[in-house]
Formats: structure tokens, C-alpha cells, sequence
């Protein structure tokens, strides 16, 4: 799976790299499930909440992940697959790998830092209408709760680098391909593990475990036993 990334490049680069103003970017060292984060759709970048809810949802789903095996099939993304794409900025991953002393945390990335685009779908979901509180009726005596943009990160099998650590990577969608993924191709070869000569894994602090800690030092290679 793909649950905590980074995006830190500064913002003139992300413009460039992605063709799409980053104008109010501030780097993020642990991005993180529920938290609003940048993606870019064909209307250029837009701040949505990673955790997906189809608009049909009575609560919300949540959804941080959808396989690429069966995104296309499955009810709950069908439609956004269909026509509601986005690339996920991202400077690198991390995963979880079990070395038989609890989980270590470890990042993965270019070699060079450089960012990438992770394959990703959204949807607008409006919470159900909901009795309103004491004090905050309205003229109806309920009040309806802001919608929410949301979005998924695909994933698929690994490559030979992650495979050591995870049995899932994210989708990373080739530079010259990311257009054709926005515009809805579906030739499966967009969903083949990115190749790993450029990539490398490292072990990092355990700080990044909580979603609160979210620094520089997070990206720091660190020793392991």
C-alpha cells in the first residue's frame, strides 16, 4: 500500500515540473491520510483530502488506496477511474518492512530526489444532511456539511526494490505518460511497476510514524542494527 509520501521541492520546481502553478505550496515531509494535500487534474492543482468517499456514500469510506488490478471494476471507484484522474505530486514513499524487531520505517525515491507523479482518482462527497445542534438551526431545523474533495492513490505489485519491503507499491506514472493517464487511457502498461535502476530505499526514523512530525529530519538516513 501507499500511506505516508513526501513533497518537498520547492514550489518554482514543482511549477515547472508539472506545468501548474504551486504558487502557496509549503513542503511537506509526511503527508498523511485525512490531511489536504496538493494533486494536480486537468484544471490544474487542487487541494483535496487523501481519503477517497465515492459520491454515493452515506458515510465516509476514507479510501487511501485502490489496486489498479481492479479499479475499473469495483463500485466504489468505477466512475472516478473513468473520468476523475489526478497525478499525485510526490518526492518519494515510505513503507513499513518487518525486520524481526517491530517495523522499521523506510523511505523510497530517485536517487536524485527528483519528484514524480503517482496515479490517483477523486471524487466530490457531501456528508448526509444531519440534525443541526442546539443554536444552529436553520429555517428546516438541520444543516448540511461542507463537501469534500477527495482522493485515492493507486497501487500495484512491486518492483524488485520495494518488493523486499512491501508486497504493494504506488502506481508512478512515466513523465511522457502522465497526460494520457489524465485524459483516461487505459492501457494497462501504465500500471507496471516503475522501474527501479534510478530508485533507492533507505531506513529512516520512526518519527514518522505519527502524522504530527513533519520536518526535514524525516528524509535522514538512519543507522540501523
Amino acid at each position: 500500500m501507499c500511506g505516508r509520501y513526501s513533497l518537498h521541492t520547492d514550489p518554482a520546481t514543482l511549477t515547472d515540473r508539472f506545468g501548474v502553478g504551486f504558487d502557496e505550496f509549503q513542503p511537506r515531509y509526511n503527508c498523511a491520510p485525512g490531511q489536504e494535500l496538493p494533486v494536480v487534474t486537468d484544471g490544474g492543482v487542487e487541494r483535496m483530502e487523501w481519503g477517497f468517499t465515492p459520491s454515493w456514500a452515506d458515510e465516509s469510506f476514507d479510501l487511501i488506496n485502490a489496486r489498479a488490478e481492479t479499479v475499473a471494476e469495483k463500485r466504489s471507484f468505477a466512475d472516478a477511474y473513468e473520468s476523475r484522474r489526478c497525478l499525485v505530486p510526490a518526492t518519494g514513499f515510505y513503507e513499513w518492512a518487518d525486520r524481526g524487531e517491530g517495523k522499521r520505517p523506510y523511505r523510497v525515491a530517485f536517487e536524485d530526489d527528483r519528484p514524480f507523479a503517482m496515479a490517483g482518482i477523486h471524487e466530490r462527497w457531501r456528508p448526509a444532511t444531519r440534525q443541526a445542534g442546539l443554536g444552529e438551526f436553520g429555517a428546516d431545523g438541520e444543516t448540511d456539511d461542507e463537501p469534500r474533495e477527495t482522493f485515492a492513490v493507486l497501487t500495484t505489485a512491486p518492483n524488485d526494490l520495494i518488493a523486499d519491503l512491501h508486497d504493494r507499491m504506488a502506481v508512478i506514472i512515466p513523465p511522457e505518460r502522465e497526460s494520457d493517464w489524465l485524459a483516461g487511457d487505459d492501457d494497462e502498461t501504465l500500471f507496471e511497476p516503475y522501474d527501479d535502476a534510478e530508485m533507492h530505499a533507505y531506513p529512516v526514523s520512526t518519527a514518522v510514524n505519527s502524522p504530527a512530525n513533519d520536518e526535514p529530519s524525516l528524509l535522514d538516513r538512519v543507522e540501523t542494527a
